[in-house]
């Protein structure tokens, strides 16, 4: 159940960041479902790989180059998932940036672990 919960959080959180930038576009909420679950599936396989092969680089620029990984995921992720385009280099960074404040922001709300 935590995992559907998630995934929802996930997909709201694609919603409100394709809303608030002009430059990213999600045609609805099933686009926002499958976008969820194909970059949770490039963040865990993809992503660990490109991290370790550009570990020199990201230690010089003090991990600011992982900014620049999101975004090419979240341009290749735009090539996978119908339904949703990035205008350009630019917007797909700052997607990444919007959706990961945006998650944050749901996931605290969500952890009462009381």
């Amino acid at each position: 159940m935590k995992t559907f919960i998630n995934w929802v959080i996930s997909a709201v959180a694609i919603i409100i960041a394709a809303y608030v930038l002009p430059g990213v576009n999600v045609d609805g909420f099933l686009a926002a479902l499958v976008l969820a679950v194909v970059l949770g599936a490039i963040n865990a396989f993809i992503k660990p790989i490109i991290l370790f092969l550009t570990f020199p680089i990201n230690i010089v620029t003090l991990g600011l180059f992982t900014l620049v990984i999101n975004a090419g995921l979240v341009i290749l992720a735009s090539y996978i998932v119908p339904g949703f385009s990035v205008a350009s280099f630019w917007w797909a960074m700052l997607f990444s940036i919007v959706l990961s404040f945006v998650t944050t922001v749901f996931s605290s709300f969500g952890s009462n672990d009381k």
